[in-house]
This record gives C-alpha cells, sequence and structure tokens, in this order.
C-alpha cells in the first residue's frame, strides 16, 4: 500500500506551476467524440481521471494517447456505444459521455458513474435534458439506455435546470451540437469550465454562446469532421489547495500558469486572513508576511461564489491558524467526513447539519489518516504541514483522481513530504520505480497512468 508521509513544521518557498484542469478535461474528453477527426489536448494532467476517460475512449472505438501533456483523440471510428459497468465506476464524471455518445451514434448504453462519496449527486438533470432534446431513455437493472427514434434527429428546444448543475450543464451542451435547430440551455451553470467546452466546440464548428452566463444557446450542426488542438485550462481547484497549504504552513510561493480571476473568491478570504497576495493575468504571488488569523464565515455555492471543491484544503488552513471560522456547505450533504480524519490530527471542528465551526491555533500533531475522498485527502496533506511530528495519509488513490503529483510540488516548496510503500501490499517492482524520483530520494515522480 502506497502512503504520503509529511514531516511538518517547514514553511513554503519557491514556485509552482499549476496543472490543466481535472474538471474541463473530462467533459472536453467527452466532447472529441463528435469529432470525426483528429483532437489534440494540450496542458492534460496525468491524473487516474484521465486515465480512466481515456479507457472509455479506447473501450468504444477511438484511439487516446497521452505524451508530454498532450493527448491525442482519433475518434474517427466508434464500434460500441455500451459502456461497462467496471469502467463507468472508476470516475463520477463518467455520466459525461451519455450526451456525447447519443449524438454522435444515436443511442448509448450505461450503469450509474462511481466517483468519490460525498452524498446524493442524481443525474435526473441529465436525464431531463436528453429526454426533452428527444431522446428515448429507460433506466433497468442499475443502467441507463438513451436511443434517438429511427430515421430522427434529436430537436432542439429550451431545457430549463432547476439549479445550475455542471455536469448536466456540460452533457446539454454536448449533445445539443448534433440537435435539429435551435437548444437554450436556461439556469446554466457558470464555472470557467462549461466556458472551456464551449472554446472547445466552437473550434468543431458548433454554433454556441453564452457560456459564463445562465442562459446558453446552441444551433445544431450536421456533423463534424475538424483537425483541431485545444490547450486546458489551469486547474482552478489544485491552485486554491497550495494557496491554502502557504496559508497554512506559511512562506512566499509564486503560482503559476494559474488563472487568478477563476478563484478570486478564494483570494478574498485569505487576503482576509492577512495574507499578502498579487496577481497577474496568469500567476498568484502568496506571501504570510504577518500572523494569520482566521475569521468570519465562507458559504459553498456554485460559481462565481465560493467553490465546494476548495472548501477541505480551506478548513484544514483554518485549524492550522489563530480563529474561529464557519463554513456553510450547500452542494454536497455528506463533504464534512474529512474532517474526523482531521480532527486525528489535532483540529477542533464542530460540525453541524451543513456547516463545520473550526476553532483554529491548536496544536496538530503528527498521525495515521486516510483520505475519505479526492479533496479531503489533499486538505490532510495541508494540515500534515503543520503538525509536529510525522502525518502518514493512506488512501491515497484518492488524491490521485485529481492531482497528477502533490508530493513534487509540495516538495518543490520545501514541504518533508514523500511516498512511501508500506508491507500491507506487495507491489510489483515497476510500480515501486514509478514512485521515486530519478535520484532516489523518495520524492514526487508520481503516477505514469495512460
Amino acid at each position: 500500500m502506497r502512503k504520503i508521509v509529511i514531516e511538518g513544521g517547514n514553511k513554503l518557498y519557491g514556485s509552482i506551476k499549476i496543472q490543466g484542469a481535472k474538471n474541463s478535461v473530462l467533459p472536453l474528453l467527452s466532447a472529441s467524440i463528435l469529432n470525426e477527426g483528429i483532437s489534440v489536448f494540450q496542458n492534460v494532467p496525468n491524473i487516474s481521471d484521465v486515465a480512466a476517460a481515456m479507457k472509455i475512449l479506447r473501450h468504444i472505438g477511438c484511439t487516446a494517447e497521452l505524451s508530454g501533456g498532450a493527448l491525442t483523440v482519433d475518434a474517427s471510428v466508434i464500434s460500441t456505444t455500451e459502456i461497462p459497468d467496471g469502467l463507468m465506476r472508476e470516475m463520477r464524471s463518467s455520466v459525461i459521455f451519455l450526451g456525447a455518445i447519443l449524438a454522435r451514434c444515436g443511442e448509448v448504453t450505461l450503469s450509474y458513474p462511481g466517483g468519490c462519496e460525498l452524498g446524493p449527486r442524481p443525474i435526473d438533470m441529465h436525464i431531463k435534458a436528453l429526454r426533452e432534446l428527444g431522446a428515448d431513455i429507460h433506466e433497468d437493472a442499475g443502467k441507463i439506455r438513451c436511443i434517438i427514434p429511427a430515421g430522427r434527429r434529436l430537436i432542439g428546444r429550451r431545457i430549463d435546470f432547476r439549479g445550475p448543475s455542471v455536469g448536466a450543464t456540460e452533457n446539454a451542451m454536448i449533445a445539443s451540437v448534433f440537435a435539429q435547430g435551435t437548444t437554450v440551455i436556461a439556469n446554466a451553470a457558470k464555472e470557467p469550465e462549461i466556458w472551456d467546452l464551449q472554446m472547445y466546440l466552437r473550434k468543431l464548428g458548433a454554433d454556441i454562446e453564452g457560456a459564463g452566463t445562465s442562459v446558453i444557446t446552441v444551433r445544431g450542426i450536421d456533423t463534424c469532421a475538424m483537425n483541431v488542438t485545444h490547450t486546458i485550462i489551469p486547474d482552478r481547484i489544485v491552485t486554491g489547495t497550495y494557496l491554502c497549504a502557504v496559508a497554512a504552513a506559511g512562506g512566499e510561493v509564486l503560482l503559476t500558469d494559474c488563472g487568478p480571476t477563476h478563484i478570486e473568491s478564494l483570494l478574498t478570504v485569505l487576503r482576509g486572513w492577512g495574507c499578502e497576495i498579487n496577481t497577474s493575468k496568469t500567476s498568484i504571488h502568496i506571501k504570510t508576511a504577518a500572523p494569520r488569523t482566521a475569521s468570519g464565515s465562507v458559504v459553498a455555492e456554485p460559481y462565481p461564489a465560493f467553490p465546494t471543491d476548495a472548501a477541505p484544503t480551506l478548513v484544514a488552513a483554518a485549524s492550522a491558524v489563530s480563529g474561529n471560522f464557519v463554513f456553510v456547505e450547500k452542494i454536497f450533504s455528506e463533504r464534512f467526513k474529512y474532517c474526523r480524519e482531521l480532527e486525528k490530527l489535532g483540529a477542533e471542528i464542530t460540525l453541524f447539519e451543513n456547516s463545520a465551526m473550526v476553532s483554529g491555533g491548536k496544536a496538530l500533531c503528527g498521525a495515521s489518516v486516510d483520505a475519505t475522498d479526492l479533496r479531503g485527502g489533499a486538505a490532510l496533506a495541508v494540515a500534515g504541514l503543520c503538525a509536529s511530528g510525522i502525518t502518514e495519509i493512506g488512501e491515497i488513490q484518492h488524491i490521485e483522481r485529481g492531482y497528477e503529483d502533490l508530493v513534487r510540488d509540495l516538495r518543490s516548496v520545501g514541504a518533508n513530504i514523500m511516498y512511501m510503500n508500506t508491507p500491507e501490499r506487495s507491489e510489483s517492482a515497476g510500480a515501486a520505480k514509478r514512485t521515486e524520483k530519478p535520484d532516489g530520494a523518495g520524492g514526487g515522480q508520481g503516477r505514469l497512468y495512460a
């Protein structure tokens, strides 16, 4: 079993280059199914969720190759429209393939997706959108089968979502590209990843506008066979993780190749805590010259409000600095599982139905903890940087779903952090080799998934 091991107490100094956005690349890979030409995606993070998406693409007949941050997809041939249960359960975002395969092939069969257990995340809005576009949808024994009646196309119309669901908005956008007529998506999600998807679809020839607003309009086209290149936007949640790490541990770090405007809500909070933050178009400089005090409250709501995925690392940072802080969660009902693990490190957190009250400034001490989900795992790393002694984080496969190499990045700015293989489960020599640095320091070369 692989773990992340941290000896806390080091301040962080240096620079970190931010990876491409996990939450952008996955819908883009799905949308590439529409294209009978070649799609080349740049700035692709080497994470396990990308590897899972590539498996799905290959299963349905596409070729997908990742090399040096560039992922090339050839979707000229689709050989099957059914995604097996095993592939679907590897990641929550696998449901995003629903609209793409349906629009391209006229039918699709898949099971319910997997991913982090953060409470109910129904896909009913995805189903609603496709039904309103004219698909016949049947659910039976855990499988979903969508069919466009023979001789027909999806028909553009107005889709009114009851709330701004990111995934449902993306599925509706992708499916609408080949719909006859005009589709209007109302109460659409506004996240930067929605804008990135629109930019790629436009390169395929789609007539689409409105991303970043609550109304997106798509005028359908007949087919698409373009050779295109698209660069993935920076990952705003990874950016937030490293900002919270510096806010908690102290120091001075420059984050490069990032999008400051995408994470402005977090920058506002950290400035209020006493962090000095300056931004350029593609960089963020954070410095902790003065003592930090966490105060007030933050509410997780749809973009442009504070992102729920940035909540765990912010709560971890609040545990490490002085002050009293309240976080209110309005997206996922079971987001706070990671708080019980933070408490093992000495954090003082009082949980209510949908909120966490943090009494900061307590002495954190190293302990053995487990990542309960992707962002909760990153929160444990942030807290571990501030804890005395040794922190061991297990179940790090959750972290690897979204972070290309958390160990490498934190180590590069002075954290005493490494991967460790424990004897609970033997690994092959090849697997062990992939987790070591070339210099044998045991640092963060990370996984080679694809």
